[in-house]
């Protein structure tokens, strides 16, 4: 690791903890997600009411942590990142809770079944939805070391490449979606057309994981070119 930058103490309590402890909470959220859709192909909606409630709590937990460090974000000038570039970095993080929330919801709320030769693409596309939502929060546990070598040099080219990967990650997820997309329609005439409507807006909702994770990514990715 490079030298200590010497103004990293001026900064006070670092911003960066409370922003890494909320990420971890999301992470937690979004592997449920996998298990979720792991239950809903094995047909076990007991399972799958559980896991949605382990959603639920995570995602208040993780609002907990956000409502905590927007009432305690430093306002002085000697933040390491301009102040509302950290709160847009929370609130894409908190998207990712909240949209596996809305996903265990919508399972819950109604009885989604899975057509036969959807069970394989759907859990491909969530594992690697979720896949970038682990990348994200390894990114995130980065920022204490850019912080020290002053958001340059080798730490920031090593971050750099770990979003480049989460790009290709999201990528991966779009391609998934459109293959999933067409296995969902390869089977609509066995299914209710209302069925149909759900699983097509569900599927965007899976991707949105991936999506939000990018843009965390993406976001510190500006940071660092400044």
């Amino acid at each position: 690791m490079a030298g200590t930058n010497p103004f990293a103490s001026l900064f006070g309590r670092s911003p960066f903890k409370p922003l890494q402890e909320h990420m971890r909470v999301v992470r937690k959220c979004a592997a449920q997600v996998t298990k979720i859709f792991e239950a809903l192909c094995d047909d076990d909606q007991e399972k799958v009411g559980k896991i949605k409630d382990r959603i639920f709590d995570l995602e208040n937990e993780a609002d907990a942590i956000k409502n905590e460090l927007r009432a305690h974000l430093p306002k002085s000038l000697f933040m390491p990142v301009d102040r509302r570039d950290l709160l847009e970095v929370l609130d894409l993080q908190d998207n990712i809770a909240d949209t596996a929330q809305d996903i265990a919801g919508l399972l819950v709320e109604r009885k989604m079944e899975v057509a036969e030769g959807m069970h394989q693409p759907l859990l491909n596309m969530v594992r690697r939805c979720v896949d970038a939502c682990d990348q994200a929060a390894h990114i995130i546990e980065r920022l204490d070391e850019l912080v020290e070598t002053g958001f340059r040099g080798p730490e920031s080219d090593a971050v750099i490449e770990m979003v480049e990967q989460l790009n290709k990650i999201e990528s991966d997820t779009d391609q998934m979606g459109l293959e999933l997309s067409r296995s969902l329609f390869a089977h609509e005439d066995d299914m209710k057309p209302v069925s149909v409507v759900f699983w097509y807006d569900l599927i965007i909702m899976i991707g949105e994981l991936a999506d939000y994770a990018e843009k965390v990514g993406n976001r510190l990715r500006l940071l660092l070119a400044r």
